[in-house]
């Protein structure tokens, strides 16, 4: 049997569709937010990190068969973009893992269960774009497997601060979720 070297832990961070090429026809409205987004985002990676928590990105692969992460890190970083700046900004570090996703949810159709699973995860934090959609669908699958879960609300972005709450209400009123703030979460004081 071969060895992995996965870390382990009871938490995980999920940084859901921030390297993105924003090429539809509503990323003019998501963009700032976007790139607000992304730097608190990079602090709460940061502060995972610094508490042993892994950070997964989970990505869409916008219908590129063929692509791998790492390239499309390095392809979508170059520039002067609102795209290329949060690439830059959010930039996966060693020792992050990835996962592409062809649909909303970050476990639709992705080995995201089982890697959480042999992580030992049992809480999962999500971060990411957009709050209205790939968010929620995410966090919707994360409470139906069992997870407790954060989607802080400084950590993640819609088209619009009403797509953006209506999306937060409906996650801690249905889904159970935990939406303050990132700098605000019971798990920075429990580690």
């Amino acid at each position: 049997m071969i060895k992995t070297s996965l870390p382990k832990s009871r938490r995980a961070l999920l940084l859901v569709d921030f390297i993105n090429p924003l090429n539809f026809p509503e990323a003019a409205q998501l963009a700032g937010p976007a790139l607000e987004a992304a730097a608190s985002a990079r602090e709460l990676a940061d502060a995972a990190r610094a508490h042993q928590i892994p950070v997964i990105f989970a990505n869409d692969n916008f219908g590129r068969w063929e692509s791998d992460f790492k390239s499309m890190v390095k392809e979508l970083g170059k520039g002067r973009s609102p795209t290329a700046t949060m690439t830059r900004l959010i930039r996966p570090k060693s020792g992050d893992l990835a996962v592409l996703k062809p649909m909303h949810s970050a476990f639709y159709g992705t080995p995201l269960d089982i890697l959480l699973s042999q992580i030992g995860a049992r809480s999962l934090i999500i971060a990411g774009l957009a709050t209205d959609i790939c968010i929620q669908l995410t966090a919707a699958d994360a409470f139906l497997r069992g997870l407790d879960v954060h989607a802080p609300e400084d950590c993640t972005a819609a088209e619009t601060p009403d797509k953006k709450s209506r999306a937060l209400a409906y996650m801690a009123d249905i889904l159970k979720c935990e939406t303050r703030p990132w700098r605000k979460a019971r798990w920075l004081k429990k580690e």
